[in-house]
């Protein structure tokens, strides 16, 4: 019943964004989806990558015939969009076939399988679809963003962000200096995170078959309630970034006629008196926090309980993310800053109902949630005290960052001896 109500109410929220992205006359999440059934989708490989997540409830066997009839679909499409002469230069020749097996092992469940077996087949779906449908569900989400936010409030963050010594600005020159073999790592990173994720993910997932159930909590667990709860805090505090606000299109964007200032990444904004400022109708509002440093920290947690490689793919894809981040002039170092407090606290909630609440875990999000809103505040009402101030608020604002992440390594310590007591009590599979 639980899924069931999940999922209705997942339906129920793409048809609201289908029908007000139809308002702004573009077509909405459901429609981009549906076309990738047919025609060249956009995102190959974030279909491949749900196609493996919903693939760790099947066998061996049943992996192998799902991978082989994915690629023997995406053969026949590729030969008849040969034979047409269609082209594929606005998506992937790939993704078709992937998409088209997950809506059969869909079909399968429901006309082939029955009571546990049944669900867990769904579940390897909804996951799977999770992942594609997010994305576009995301894409949505930030158009209407652009749409409602006439203004926005970058003046504010980056005032406040001189507290900071304006990270954007160093790292975009340092960017800039790595010429374009550093800005395409760092570019391939930041947009191949969901696969990044899926790799753990699949990490964690790995005795499900076996098991015939889901661990409690993991990975996809996370990056689903960040996407939740972070595109509604956009709305609360429109800011677009110092690329668009203080960018002159150097590195193949920027805010064009928008732009307050072409000062990115050279010269450091002025300090003077912030107000928000009104901007185009098609930017995302879509930096505060920052769902990228989110992600990508989520990345680093639950892979410190992975084997040495993935331990280092997830230091590194931390690190490279928050270089491109601001390197790529597409947060404030006050973004970050969110973000980290902000996935911190979504990761002991989490947890804390995974566990049962206690005391620990309700001071714990509690503590978080209101040093990030005390971030939000003091973005918005003392960025001249900040930076009139580095030196006080600058060391502040780390401390309030690094006080979330040690009271949450710190009740984790405390939680893992009763875990591994439950763990020996009754065996399930490993939480990472």
């Amino acid at each position: 019943m639980l899924w069931t109500a999940v999922a209705l109410g997942g339906l129920g929220f793409l048809i609201a964004l289908e029908i007000a992205t139809r308002g702004y006359g573009v077509a909405g999440p459901i429609t981009n989806q549906a076309r990738e059934a047919i025609f060249a989708p956009k995102s190959g490989f974030l279909l491949y990558a749900g196609m493996a997540l919903m693939m760790v409830v099947l066998t061996w066997r049943q992996r192998v015939i799902a991978l082989g009839t994915a690629i023997g679909i995406d053969l026949v499409f590729v030969v008849v969009r040969w034979a047409a002469d269609v082209r594929t230069t606005d998506g992937h020749p790939f993704g078709n076939g992937a998409l088209w097996v997950i809506v059969g092992c869909a079909v399968i469940a429901l006309t082939r399988r029955t009571g546990r077996e049944r669900v867990l087949l769904l579940k390897g779906v909804g996951l799977g679809l999770l992942l594609v449908a997010g994305r576009k569900t995301g894409d949505a989400w930030l158009l209407i963003t652009a749409k409602t936010r006439p203004t926005v409030l970058d003046q504010y963050v980056a005032t406040a962000d001189h507290a900071l010594g304006n990270p954007s600005w160093l790292v975009g020159r340092i960017v800039r200096a790595t010429g374009p073999v550093g800005a395409h790592v760092l570019d391939w990173v930041y947009i191949q995170l969901a696969v990044a994720a899926v790799v753990i993910a699949l990490y964690q997932l790995r005795h499900v078959a076996a098991e015939r159930r889901f661990p409690r909590h993991h990975l996809v667990r996370t990056f689903l309630v960040i996407g939740l709860l972070g595109p509604g805090i956009y709305m609360i505090f429109p800011v677009v970034g110092p690329i668009f606000t203080y960018g002159d299109g150097a590195m193949g964007t920027g805010g064009g006629p928008w732009a307050l200032a072409h000062l990115w990444p050279d010269v450091p904004p002025p300090i003077g008196t912030p107000q928000s400022m009104p901007y185009d109708g098609i930017t995302p509002r879509n930096c505060m926090p920052s769902l990228h440093t989110a992600w990508a920290t989520a990345l680093f947690i639950h892979s410190r309980k992975g084997p040495r490689l993935l331990r280092f793919a997830g230091t590194f894809w931390l690190i490279a993310t928050l270089g491109a981040t601001l390197g790529f002039g597409y947060h404030y170092g006050a973004d970050l800053v969110a973000g980290v407090v902000f996935v911190f606290t979504i990761e002991a909630a989490l947890r804390s109902m995974d566990r049962g609440w206690d005391r620990a875990g309700v001071q714990l999000v509690v503590y978080g949630a209101m040093v990030f809103a005390a971030l939000l505040l003091s973005y918005r009402y003392l960025p001249l005290e900040m930076a009139a101030h580095p030196w006080l608020f600058g060391p502040l604002l780390i401390l309030a960052m690094v006080s979330v992440v040690y009271g949450y390594m710190r009740t984790i310590k405390q939680w893992e001896p009763k875990i591994a007591a439950a763990q020996r009590a009754e065996p399930q599979p490993e939480l990472v």
